[in-house]
């Protein structure tokens, strides 16, 4: 393998009601599912197929039991909140308290950075129709991961993976790699501790919310690793490796690396080439340990004895990963592999000499030094009202209102997609996945898709007493290449499903 996997995210993403502070935010949310569903979902809005969804199955060889598991876990009921899913493949939901995006299935790092942006302007979409509904109510959302009052939200990223890597190489060769990538990947924030009382900015948004090593909880006692064993795909030959660890990224190239470097890693411990215990002395308290310090200096202590920095602990895992392309592949690397590896490589290096000089590149340090720029002017204390304020307004998702986007206006802020590539993302699925087949359907056959999840399409034929459940359990089936021809040919459902099933 190389950076090339079956991959995707989920953000869930921060929300108000300007002015409404109690205003409830299931409520707040589901208005702005529905009014982008209801704009943009032609005749019958498919339904969301639960069928072989299984949160609480654990890698580690049982099931939770429901009677014990709490009720965020149950994501297999259908609670009746709004769901819509998109021609692109995605699904645009509301899950519990926010709106979340779950992007296609995508084989590349580049295209989850791609679909994961198009999300952005999905929800931005989504936040300007809810407006101009009958009693529309001016919502914001905002691209982040806690509410600064002690309340955290997801953005999960998917790894499709063998099922015959054990489970117990993926938690020991993965933790301190968690625990030191948030100096790439960080988004940033103003406070410490979960609900950001003490004063001081830190590299991860996520990084105080996470309790214990191992677990299959996302939502309390968050783990490192979570365990949740639902594969959306063949049981027999995947796992779907499922990471809750990660920050909600704006910057491009913090969540290009993010989703390359990890998968990477995910590739040398596929084929057992980590040989090298990295492991770490007290993950979770090294987690925030390494987050609570932008200076870069803190060091985290390995099991064999050793202190690094996590620039150096990143150093160690890109050093592994050079070698790992170049045995395995040699001149014949992809080129987004040499990509990530070049990048990243920088990226240390430079971290390492003058972390400041990432600003462009990495969102951590854009917003650190925005805020600098604010505390120098205004001679701001870091417990200074204004600042959290700042943080917040960086991750606003509407240009003339977020920090973000009035960097990039400036130029300021490293692009890797043009906005081209960005909109047709919103509407047109992958290419190269089942993501295609899913999002065609939907599109060219709207009136006779019922429901639909990662792994189904099912139709309400006319004539036909029950639905036709179309299985889509291999990822890389269902894609342009396989199935383009055939709904190009077919005028509808009923000729498309006869000549599948022939």
């Amino acid at each position: 393998m190389s950076v090339r996997r079956v991959m995707g995210s989920e953000v869930e993403y921060g929300i108000s009601v300007q002015g409404q502070p109690q205003a409830n935010p299931m409520v707040a949310s589901s208005l702005v599912v529905n009014a982008y569903a209801s704009a943009t979902v032609r005749a019958r809005r498919a339904r969301w197929d639960f069928e072989e969804e299984f949160p609480l199955r654990d890698a580690r060889g049982f099931d939770m039991s429901r009677q014990v598991a709490d009720p965020t876990q149950l994501t297999d009921e259908d609670l009746g909140l709004a769901n819509a899913i998109l021609t692109n493949g995605a699904r645009l939901y509301v899950d519990h308290a926010h709106p979340e995006f779950s992007t296609p299935e995508v084989t590349t790092p580049l295209d989850a950075v791609r679909w994961d942006k198009a999300g952005e302007q999905v929800m931005l979409d989504a936040q300007r129709r809810a407006a101009t509904l009958p009693n529309g109510q001016p919502i914001l959302l905002y691209k982040n991961n806690t509410d600064g009052k002690g309340a955290s939200y997801g953005a999960h990223e998917n790894y499709l993976m063998r099922r015959s890597t054990p489970f117990a190489d993926i938690v020991k060769h993965l933790t301190p790699f968690f625990v030191s990538r948030q100096v790439v990947c960080g988004a940033g924030r103003v406070g410490i501790g979960q609900d950001g009382r003490d004063s001081g900015f830190q590299l991860s948004q996520r990084a105080d919310f996470f309790e214990v090593e191992v677990g299959l909880e996302t939502t309390l006692k968050r783990p490192i690793i979570n365990t949740r064993d639902e594969p959306h795909a063949d049981p027999e030959k995947y796992r779907r490796l499922h990471v809750i660890i990660g920050d909600a990224n704006l910057a491009e190239v913090s969540s290009y690396l993010k989703l390359g470097t990890t998968s990477l890693v995910l590739a040398m411990i596929e084929d057992r080439f980590l040989t090298r215990d990295l492991s770490v002395e007290g993950p979770v308290s090294a987690l925030r340990a390494v987050s609570h310090d932008p200076s870069l200096q803190h060091t985290v202590t390995l099991r064999d004895g050793r202190t690094l920095t996590a620039v150096q602990l990143q150093m160690e895992y890109l050093d592994l990963a050079r070698k790992y392309v170049e045995d395995r592949y040699g001149a014949d690397a992809d080129d987004q592999t040499r990509d990530v590896l070049a990048r990243w490589e920088s990226v240390l290096d430079r971290l390492e000499r003058d972390p400041m000089s990432l600003s462009a590149e990495l969102d951590w340090v854009a917003k650190l030094k925005l805020l600098e720029q604010y505390r120098d002017r205004d001679g701001l204390e870091w417990d200074d009202a204004k600042l959290a304020l700042i943080d917040l307004q960086y991750s606003d998702i509407r240009p003339e209102k977020g920090l973000y986007h009035r960097l990039v206006r400036a130029g300021r802020i490293e692009r890797l997609l043009d906005d081209a590539l960005v909109e047709s993302a919103m509407h047109d699925p992958p290419t190269d996945t089942r993501a295609y087949f899913r999002g065609r359907c939907l599109e060219k056959y709207p009136d006779a898709v019922a429901a639909a999840s990662w792994d189904s399409v099912i139709l309400d034929l006319p004539g036909r007493e029950s639905l036709q459940r179309i299985p889509t359990l291999d990822p890389l089936r269902g894609s342009q290449a396989h199935v383009g021809a055939l709904l190009d040919r077919c005028e509808n459902a009923e000729q498309m499903f006869t000549a599948l099933t022939r």
